[in-house]
Formats: structure tokens, sequence, C-alpha cells
């Protein structure tokens, strides 16, 4: 098994129509988790990529009717290189 987290933005607030169909696709086999960040407007998904690819957790999360803006990266990006200190001077 292979866990990989896919993470979207989406745009307004889920409807309970929405909210049922995304629990339905919990019963997806591959699908582990599902995790709203209502502030950040962003659901977190995931899933076993030895049973399911991306383009195919995207597709079963916009058949449920979430209106999804983008696709996140899940890691931060890594933070700048500091510039070195210079020695001080003897």
């Amino acid at each position: 098994m292979t866990n990989v987290d896919i993470l979207f933005r989406y745009s307004g607030q889920p409807s309970e129509p929405e909210l049922f169909a995304l629990a339905n696709a919990r019963e997806v086999y591959g699908i582990r988790r599902l995790s709203f960040d209502r502030a950040a407007s962003t659901l977190l998904v995931e899933y076993d990529a030895t049973r399911l690819n991306a383009a195919t957790v995207t597709q079963l999360v916009r058949r449920s009717g979430l209106q999804l803006i983008e696709e996140l990266p899940v890691l931060p990006p890594p933070p700048a290189e500091a510039a070195p200190v210079a020695a001080p001077k003897a």
C-alpha cells in the first residue's frame, strides 16, 4: 500500500448533498481519508496509490458537486536558504 495525499482548494461552503456524496466517495476502495479545513477552504484526500491515481481521485471529488478551484501542493515549499554569514574580520 502506498498512501498519497492530494490537496484541493474549493469555492463556497459544501452543501449537505455534496457532503453526503463525498461520504459515499469514502466508500470507494482505495480512498483512505477525507479532511476538510473550512477556514482555508481545502479538502485533503488520502488514498492508496496502488489502487487509484490522482486523476481518478479528482474525478470522484468533482462528481460530488464540490467546486474545485485548484490542486495545491501538500508540502509547503522549502524555506529559502539564508545567505552565509560572513566571518568576523581579524
